[in-house]
């Protein structure tokens, strides 16, 4: 087996092995019930064409990763050939997704619970790539934990930000984007993302489509649209989504709920990522 192989496998295993083994994968609730399923892992170039596009498309401000390493790592010679963006996609279970499921206005307990306790265990997998990297002397960041990164009111996408967990898992071959702006995987869109940057030469992984709306039927068979059903605040329509009201719900009225409501000082929503055809797939076209 050649190096890059091995740096490949050694990767994955050091996702999976955390995700399975951690004790901090753990919701939060009564019992040790985890937050996350077993990841998906994929890997893109740092000088994939894709992530010029991104930067054309979103703005100026949007990072390549690149433009990200220089700044973090000024004092290293490093050319966009020599980055490797690591990505993973973190399931929910099925119960989250079947309790969400049954919700019609506010999210359920669990992902609610997803969405605090399982931002904070994917910052320990940001963390634990970094350390075994920086044990190996390997230069990394994580975009998400990084100073540099920010949200922009600029731009044709504005709300947004300076980097995108679920564009570099779209590079790399883990999904693409559905009507309602979720990233639509082999385990549905009942996600969460996650990315670092490392200075490392590994092979990208295959990616199984040519257009960023390949696994979504509403933009593929001209059908389904069920996310539009489920969204309380008519964020969602067949032109696509309002984010501004969108997170005007999710992060303002849904933060003061949450808190009234459960003591957690978080925002949550998803109601459009579950109970919907492609909460646990890529939906097929025949069962709609």
């Amino acid at each position: 087996m050649d190096e890059k192989c091995e740096t490949t496998l050694w990767i994955e295993s050091l996702i999976t092995t955390h995700v399975a083994e951690s004790p901090k994968n753990n919701l939060g609730l009564s019992g040790d019930e985890k937050v996350f399923a077993q990841p998906l892992v994929g890997f893109s170039s740092g000088s994939d064409p894709l992530y010029d596009e991104y930067k054309k498309h979103i703005g100026s401000f949007y990072y390549t990763p690149l433009e990200l390493y220089r700044q973090t790592f000024p004092e290293s010679v490093v050319e966009k050939t020599d980055l490797t963006v690591i990505s993973w996609i973190l399931p929910s279970t099925t119960k989250t997704r079947q309790e969400q499921a049954s919700q019609k206005k506010h999210p359920a307990r669990r992902w609610i619970h997803t969405r605090a306790m399982g931002e904070d265990f994917n910052n320990t997998i940001r963390n634990h790539l970094l350390a075994h990297f920086s044990a190996k002397n390997i230069s990394a960041l994580s975009p998400m934990l990084s100073p540099l990164w920010s949200r922009s009111d600029q731009g044709p996408y504005a709300p947004c930000s300076n980097w995108s967990e679920r564009h570099a898992a779209y590079a790399a071959g883990l999904g693409t984007f559905g009507l309602c702006d979720g990233l639509i995987t082999p385990v549905g869109k009942a996600v969460r993302v996650g990315s670092v940057i490392a200075k490392l030469i590994i092979p990208p992984s295959p990616r199984p489509y040519t257009n960023h709306h390949a696994y979504c039927l509403h933009y593929s068979h001209n059908t389904c649209r069920k996310c539009i059903g489920r969204c309380p605040v008519g964020a969602l329509s067949e032109q696509g989504h309002d984010k501004k009201i969108c997170m005007q719900y999710t992060e303002h009225t849904m933060n003061k709920y949450i808190q009234k409501k459960f003591g957690l000082d978080t925002y949550a929503c998803g109601l459009c990522q579950a109970g919907v055809p492609c909460m646990d797939r890529i939906p097929d076209p025949s069962a709609v």
